[in-house]
């Protein structure tokens, strides 16, 4: 099983290639114009956020990560040629068994990121018409189930 460790600076630019490789996998709900409008946040946050936890492959290059702050998961992309794989559901167990991690929050438009977290223990409690930069594409306000 690969190992979680941390992002280094020079993994920056290969994160951003996860993110945008994993988006247009799984968020078909955005426009091209939506997706060049979260460029320069994504990098942003990317250079900003720390740690941010990744999985590499046997040259040591990362193809999933995670960030997770004051128990919530913030981010979790996997790129598109891991997906199914268990990558995020590793990384979903590491986040929950040692970063103590209990929300997360899901696009409504990604049926399969809410069944992927429904899967791994977590059911909604909320919901928000409006992203978090006041986007119309609903969230959905998940924690993770008692016991």
């Amino acid at each position: 099983m690969p190992v979680i460790d941390t992002a280094r600076p020079a993994d920056t630019e290969r994160l951003f290639e996860i993110w945008e490789s994993s988006v247009r996998a799984t968020h078909h709900f955005l426009t091209e114009d939506d997706i060049a409008q979260l460029v320069p946040l994504v990098r942003g946050a990317l250079a900003e956020f720390t740690p941010i936890h990744v999985l590499r492959d046997g040259e040591g290059q990362p193809y999933a990560f995670m960030g997770v702050h004051e128990g919530m998961i913030e981010m979790l992309f996997v790129h598109d040629a891991f997906r199914g794989r268990g990558a995020g559901a590793q990384l979903v167990r590491h986040a929950i068994a040692h970063l103590d991690a209990r929300k997360v929050d899901v696009n409504e438009q990604n049926p399969q990121a809410r069944g992927f977290y429904e899967h791994m223990g977590f059911a909604a409690y909320a919901r928000s018409p409006l992203d978090g930069a006041g986007q119309p594409f609903p969230i959905v306000h998940m924690e993770l189930k008692a016991g």
